[in-house]
């Protein structure tokens, strides 16, 4: 057996632990080609010292020369590499056979093309470079031959659960719906006049995954699962109208696909993502990823509700803006996040995050997305115009 040289784009986040973990599980099957941090200097290193790759990017660039210090401190002898310059090469190492992209939000798009152009095994944690580009990206991995395996919970339940010919079209091999499960994050019996109110702390309070805090903010407001609709779409080229979100608060079930002839086929597990990236990791082979046995007695029960696109208006406008196409999906990423920044930083309310959005969205339209430097620009243009109605809508939306 081949001994897999792996690139972690985002080492020091919680997908990358993970990551790491499955990795010095398998030592004769993995090893760590590089490693990457936005700014998190001191955990890099210490990941460095531990896994001993060659290369090491940060993408601060202000930082190199401190990451350079301090590794030469530890007795780390890699390459450093840096900026978004930096981690494009990390991404298209030669030598790397599969790169997990877990770099959050859009700052991961342009690494992880640069993985599909290599014609890497991609495990694709970075759900923003499908929501921002989807058609483009997805061309980019046909054309350059990469694999793209998913490493969201859902979708590769979803992908768990499908025939292995899916690419042929879902139609043609009987599959009718895809079904994305939701927890419905720490609000979803929380009264929804109580919202305007809730902290960042409550919001980043998840019942059953442990997190980042800009994720689990997306979860409380269910963005996250507006843009794994976006992401679903791309990765099993599945009509929107085909794509249904479920509330399932145990999280055990981590989504289904139904079939044509009436049987639906559900992934389960323990809410732990160790799972996930172990299966995409050794695909199509099974490995050993740490993670406890389910035990079906101790959950005793399933339960199940409709997601409400009223009470969770992230969600109405995830599908609002894939129908529109274009580069709606990218304007409507690029305002969430800045609205959930400003939230984070104690600037808004939760209830302000939707209103952001909407305001974005129908200020700039939309327009085709046919090549990455338009896309850039329109991120850039949300993210300015965000910003600026935030601005000005201070006084109504800050947290008293």
């Amino acid at each position: 057996m081949k001994q897999q040289n792996v690139v972690v784009l985002g080492a020091t986040g919680s997908i990358g632990a993970s990551t790491l973990d499955v990795v010095t599980r398998h030592p004769g099957r993995f090893r760590v080609l590089g490693l990457s941090a936005h700014r998190d200097v001191d955990r890099l290193v210490a990941l460095c010292a531990t896994h001993h790759p060659a290369y090491v990017a940060i993408a601060d660039a202000s930082l190199t020369s401190e990451l350079q210090t301090k590794l030469a401190a530890a007795g780390v002898a890699a390459h450093v590499l840096s900026g978004a310059a930096g981690l494009v090469e990390l991404a298209s190492l030669p030598e790397a056979d599969a790169v997990m992209a877990a770099i959050v939000g859009a700052a991961g798009l342009q690494p992880t093309l640069a993985a599909a152009r290599g014609g890497k095994r991609i495990l694709l944690a970075n759900k923003e470079s499908l929501v921002m580009a989807g058609p483009l990206f997805m061309r980019e991995v046909h054309d350059h031959g990469a694999t793209l395996l998913p490493i969201d919970s859902e979708h590769n339940a979803v992908f768990q659960c499908m025939p292995s010919d899916f690419a042929r079209g879902l139609s043609a091999v009987g599959v009718s719906r895809v079904l994305l499960t939701a927890s419905g994050g720490p609000f979803r019996d929380f009264p929804a006049e109580h919202l305007d109110s809730v902290t960042p702390d409550q919001a980043c309070a998840h019942p059953n995954w442990s997190m980042g805090r800009k994720i689990s903010v997306d979860s409380a407001t269910l963005m996250n699962k507006g843009l794994e609709v976006i992401e679903a779409r791309w990765l099993f080229d599945a009509s929107p109208e085909s794509i249904e979100v479920v509330v399932h608060p145990q999280s055990v079930i981590h989504s289904l696909v139904a079939y044509t002839d009436g049987s639906v086929l559900a992934q389960l597990g323990n809410p732990d993502m160790r799972t996930p990236i172990a299966h995409a990791m050794a695909w199509p082979e099974r490995i050993d990823s740490g993670v406890e046995p389910l035990d079906l007695f101790q959950v005793a029960r399933l339960d199940f509700r409709p997601a409400d696109r009223q009470r969770f208006p992230c969600l109405r406008l995830a599908y609002d803006a894939l129908a529109a196409g274009g580069t709606a999906t990218a304007v409507l990423n690029a305002a969430n996040e800045v609205a959930v920044a400003a939230f984070l930083d104690g600037e808004v309310r939760f209830t302000a995050i939707p209103h952001v959005i909407e305001a974005t969205l129908e200020a700039l339209g939309t327009a085709s997305a046919d090549d990455l430097e338009t896309v850039i620009e329109w991120d850039s243009e949300a993210r300015t115009y965000a910003t600026e109605w935030l601005t000005g809508h201070a006084g109504k939306q800050h947290r008293p």
